[in-house]
């Protein structure tokens, strides 16, 4: 299976140190403005999804909702994540536009 493109750069990124995961860690970078994009899983629970929803909006940072935990646990060498902060302007340009 080909891995998409969206996931290699985000292995990449955790690699270069420009991603944090975590619910609790993701929602403090959004809040000191760090947090350039904000990707959850399509099966994030919808509490932890309107929490962070609603952070990114109030704070103006882009969402997007994509793949399972088990995909971007994957994707950075990590157990199953559902929500992760890309803190690097280069590579959040790059992945939103794989998003779309």
């Amino acid at each position: 299976m080909v891995q998409e493109k969206w996931l290699s750069l985000l292995g990449l990124a955790n690699r270069a140190g420009k991603i944090v995961t975590g619910e609790e860690l993701v929602l403090k970078e959004i809040q000191k403005k760090r947090a350039k994009l904000v990707i959850l899983t399509e099966d994030v629970s919808n509490l932890t999804s309107k929490r962070i929803k609603d952070k990114c909006s109030y704070y103006g940072i882009p969402v997007k909702q994509k793949g399972n935990r088990q995909m971007i646990g994957a994707a950075i060498g990590k157990h199953a994540r559902v929500v992760v902060a890309v803190t690097d302007e280069g590579f959040s340009k790059k992945l939103l536009t794989l998003l779309d």
